[in-house]
């Protein structure tokens, strides 16, 4: 019998994955693809002194847990500031939504493995919620073009302009000009 969607199945050796792709190879290693789920998750590897810069994840509490190496997790106050908590493998950290936080890796890099519910497609609604279509002229114009701050992995588009890294997925932004 062939597995469906609702068969429980094995789907990734996380030590393996590590191991099989080199400290080289940094970005989303891995990646949850299965269809019709309600999760994602990503395995992600940042190299040594390269960071997630402080953002807000305005709709999905996200789940994090280090996987290999360390670094810190920096937790944003509403007051201004920043607190620097130490990450190491075998941490879970809870990720409320609508927090500040960023990551930042240590000597030895970061890998972690990040959960979090699927976000749903985006349209545009009516204040009724009916759904309305709208070209771009209609709209006003041609929005400014943000094409080096789209994901290449998830297509999501970063807040923060000198982000290096998706503060989603993890995996390496475009580089401007290119």
């Amino acid at each position: 019998m062939s597995p469906t969607r609702e068969t429980p199945r094995i789907l990734a050796d996380l030590d393996d994955l590590v191991a099989r792709r080199g400290a080289g190879q940094v970005g989303a290693l891995w990646r949850l693809a299965e269809p019709g789920r309600q999760l994602d998750a990503n395995l992600v590897r940042l190299a040594p002194g390269d960071e997630v810069g402080e953002h807000v994840e305005g709709d999905l509490d996200v789940l994090l847990m280090v996987v290999g190496g360390g670094g810190e997790l920096g937790v944003g106050h509403p007051g201004g500031g920043t607190e620097r908590e130490p990450l190491s493998a075998g941490t879970v950290v809870w990720l409320p939504r609508q927090s500040r936080r960023s990551l930042c890796a240590g000597p030895d890099g970061l890998v972690y493995l990040t959960t979090h519910r699927r976000r749903p497609a985006l349209g545009i609604k009516r204040l009724d919620g009916t759904a309305l279509a709208v070209s771009a002229a209609e709209a006003g114009g041609d929005a400014p073009c943000l094409l080096d701050r789209v994901c290449p992995a998830c297509d999501r588009v970063s807040a923060e302009a000198t982000a290096r890294y998706c503060a989603r997925c993890g995996s390496r932004l475009p580089t401007p000009g290119r």
